[in-house]
């Protein structure tokens, strides 16, 4: 399997980490689009903590509250990402990977691991929770 990241998606990146994104344009897709860019270059774990740290510098840098921030949705996305990656061939951008799993662009997705109570409580904005439906597919 080999994925890339385009050179837009390097800029995206780029741009993204520099505050130069704004809210708006931060929408689902790019997200998704952030989270597979990051899986090109490291690990679950690492990717997972590198978007958490852009995660919160972008919500500092927009003045928004950081009580946005959503440890648990932020580990399954990336773990639903690298799933969805390690099934798919190969992409050389994160369009052509989006593309290729339009079912990453369902944002309710997460509700068929995880029960609303559980995904929506305090407990799972502070801090990764297991899934208490379906476990998401880990790597080999």
């Amino acid at each position: 399997m080999s994925h890339h990241a385009s050179a837009a998606d390097h800029v995206f990146r780029s741009d993204f980490i520099a505050g130069r994104i704004t809210p708006a344009q931060f929408n689902h897709r790019a997200h998704v689009r952030l989270a597979y860019v990051l899986l090109t270059e490291a690990g679950v774990d690492e990717a997972a903590g590198q978007m958490r740290s852009a995660l919160h510098a972008f919500l500092a840098h927009h003045g928004i509250d950081d009580a946005k921030y959503h440890e648990t949705m932020t580990q399954a996305w990336i773990q639903a990402v690298r799933h969805f990656m390690d099934r798919t061939e190969q992409s050389v951008s994160a369009d052509e990977f989006i593309d290729a799993n339009p079912e990453l662009l369902d944002s309710k997705i997460m509700l068929t691991h995880y029960s609303a109570a559980l995904l929506f409580s305090p407990e799972a904005r502070s801090a990764f929770m297991e899934p208490d439906i379906q476990p998401i597919p880990r790597p080999q």
